[in-house]
């Protein structure tokens, strides 16, 4: 332990000595009787518990605890954290210094447990100022694995993946919308462990790793979406998935009214999936159970239960783009269609195109922060000369389309309105000089903002829409060029239609009179919570 620390119990900066240290622990364990081992960077408190029998608790029992500070050890944290249940084990970061790393994972024996400490400490003022947060932690156990050749079967694939790495559970492949005799080029291998998991990426991570003479890429799959169970028993919404594209919302609707008549109120077919509205619940988990496997138009469909998406967080997610406008904000268990595969449960996207063909989507860049030491040497760059999927904004992502196509930057005109209720209404108007003259002379959304912010990116989102672009739904909230196929002769312009672009099933937001006397028409329903109006 180091020598000095910070004690802040009381919001004093009284010094504390490793002994203190040292004794305030100890007295911890006398209390508790846990035990606390320190290994490989981290402290762990528990694990299990002093008279534990049985098996850990199952996944979604742990929560991850961020922004501790750094001079907070067990002696003050734990005690917090028993507020909401039975401690497990509690595992705190740890830097060389002795000081803690600022994060800890907390596993509680029961899920709810672990969901009453989100809802009490999310945001818990620790000390005077000092804020943690407070979220699910879910051991990660599966990995993304691309570049895989189409025409290998699930069969293949596994007993490819059990030969070359250890711990390997199952293999989730999918099949292509176009021609269901092949897979879409990846597949998620799923690993008795989180450990197994991150060995197996480790020996598979270099690059130079290859299966049937093909160069793989490997990284940790993004975790599905959990959902309570209170929340799902009120689901009355399939998810249909390896429909064919020619299959019909009319026969999906016909097929799945077969097993008693009328009890579908709607469905809404996207490409190679659907959603399947029922009127009760009941009959969509009948439904479910004995659609499941069946065949519609010579394609073998699996089904289950729609996940609804947390409303809390619906309008930053649209905003952000990770998730496609919907009328019914849902999401679901799995789906893959050559958008950037390595999300379980998050609605597809169309694929960029590179002279007519689909190019791969480039890789996810970790938005974390890095030590900046002394000495590191810089190298001044553009950041045109970065590729897009370092920007993590519309507004940027607008600026590095229009400095491709050799156009002047995008020109931001803002105007306001007041509401009824007398908040202050703001949206920009974009104007893009080397097409102003087109047959579009600019762009502005239809909805309203109550912030500056809030209305740059979505003004710079709606212009990126009716520019062919389309956001791509991955982890970091980018952006991808779609049908961007090269013109001859000019290889590094990425051209563009202007046109209105319309996604099915989504309503359309009426037209608004804006403070500057001019009118937008319909246009694409992004979304009506939050900042917008």
């Amino acid at each position: 332990m180091n020598e000095e620390n910070i004690d802040g119990t009381n919001g004093c900066s009284k010094v504390r000595t490793g002994t203190q240290n040292e004794a305030a622990l100890l007295a911890l364990m006398e209390k508790t009787g846990y035990n606390m081992v320190q290994e490989n960077g981290q402290r762990k408190f528990g694990g299990p518990p002093p008279g534990w029998e049985g098996p850990p608790p199952p996944r979604g029992c742990e929560v991850f605890v961020g922004k501790i500070p750094r001079d907070m050890y067990e002696d003050e944290l734990v005690p917090v954290f028993e507020r909401a249940g039975k401690i497990y084990e509690f595992r705190l970061m740890m830097e060389f210094s002795g000081e803690n790393r600022g994060y800890a994972f907390v596993m509680y024996t029961t899920k709810e447990e672990a969901q009453l400490a989100i809802r009490i400490l999310n945001n818990y003022e620790i000390r005077p100022g000092k804020f943690i947060g407070v979220c699910v932690s879910l051991d990660n156990c599966r990995l993304f694995i691309g570049a895989i050749p189409k025409e290998k079967k699930k069969e293949e694939i596994l007993d490819e993946m059990k030969k070359v790495t250890e711990g390997v559970v199952d293999v989730i492949v999918y099949p292509s919308a176009t021609d269901k005799s092949k897979n879409r080029g990846f597949a998620f291998v799923e690993y008795e462990s989180h450990r197994a998991a991150a060995m197996a990426r480790r020996k598979l991570i270099p690059g130079t790793f290859q299966l049937w003479g093909h160069t793989i890429q490997v990284d940790w799959a993004d975790p599905e979406k959990e959902v309570d169970e209170e929340t799902m028993q009120r689901v009355k919404v399939l998810y249909v998935r390896n429909l064919m594209i020619s299959t019909t919302e009319e026969t999906i609707k016909a097929e799945f009214n077969k097993f008693k008549p009328g009890a579908v109120e709607r469905v809404k077919k996207l490409r190679d999936y659907a959603f399947v509205h029922f009127f009760n619940r009941e009959d969509a988990v009948a439904a479910m159970s004995v659609m499941n496997g069946k065949c519609i138009d010579g394609a073998s469909i699996e089904v289950t239960l729609a996940k609804p998406v947390n409303k809390e967080n619906t309008w930053r997610q649209h905003l952000n783009g990770q998730i496609s406008p919907n009328s019914e904000n849902l999401i679901v268990f799995a789906n893959k269609e050559e958008s950037h595969p390595k999300t379980l449960g998050k609605l597809p996207t169309l694929p960029a195109r590179l002279n007519g063909q689909h190019s791969p989507s480039p890789p996810e860049i970790e938005r974390c922060t890095y030590p900046f030491f002394p000495g590191t040497k810089l190298t001044p760059i553009s950041m045109y000369s970065l590729k897009s999927n370092h920007f993590n904004s519309a507004v940027m992502h607008l600026d590095y389309y229009c400095n491709k196509n050799n156009w002047a930057p995008p020109e931001y005109y803002l105007y306001s309105t007041t509401s009824q209720d007398g908040k202050v209404l703001l949206v920009y108007k974009i104007v893009i000089p080397a097409i102003a003259n087109g047959s579009q002379s600019y762009f502005m959304p239809d909805k309203l903002c109550t912030t500056l912010e809030d209305a740059k990116e979505l003004a710079a989102q709606f212009t990126l829409l009716h520019l062919d672009y389309s956001f791509r739904r991955s982890s970091i909230n980018s952006l991808s060029p779609v049908s961007a196929t090269l013109s001859s002769g000019t290889p590094s312009v990425l051209p563009y239609t202007s046109r209105p672009h319309s996604c099915p099933g989504c309503p359309l937001s009426p037209t608004v009179s804006l403070a500057s006397g001019s009118h937008v028409g319909q246009r694409l329903y992004i979304s009506n919570q939050a900042s917008f109006f």
